[in-house]
């Protein structure tokens, strides 16, 4: 099972980016768990950015990106994403999805103008 991130990229100060996550493997039902983002930068312990319960119908979030940044999923397509608004460079790091004890290998998220 892995998980896969998608959607990073370079932003400048402002701007918007949607992080993907999709789960790759055998018979991985992405729907059944919670899913959480984190984002680390060098030097600096891994932080938990967002968290969606198994049905979407609880989140919570990080203080820094309350208002700007939204954790959803799509079960039918076995998917969760990020929508990240207003990004500062603050939020520069690589972004995880994490499942079920489950690591992504990361998306660079770069905020600059």
């Amino acid at each position: 099972v892995q998980l896969v991130e998608s959607g990073g990229g370079l932003v400048q100060p402002g701007g918007s980016l949607r992080l993907s996550c999709a789960a790759s493997g055998f018979a991985f039902a992405l729907s059944r768990y919670i899913v959480r983002w984190y984002r680390q930068t060098p030097g600096k312990e891994r932080e938990l950015v967002a968290t969606i319960t198994s049905t979407g119908g609880a989140t919570t979030y990080l203080d820094s990106v309350k208002g700007r940044f939204t954790i959803s999923r799509d079960n039918v397509k076995n998917m969760v994403y990020l929508q990240m608004n207003s990004l500062t460079p603050a939020d520069t790091a690589v972004y995880y999805c994490h499942a079920a004890s489950n690591w992504g290998q990361g998306t660079q998220v770069t905020v600059a103008s």
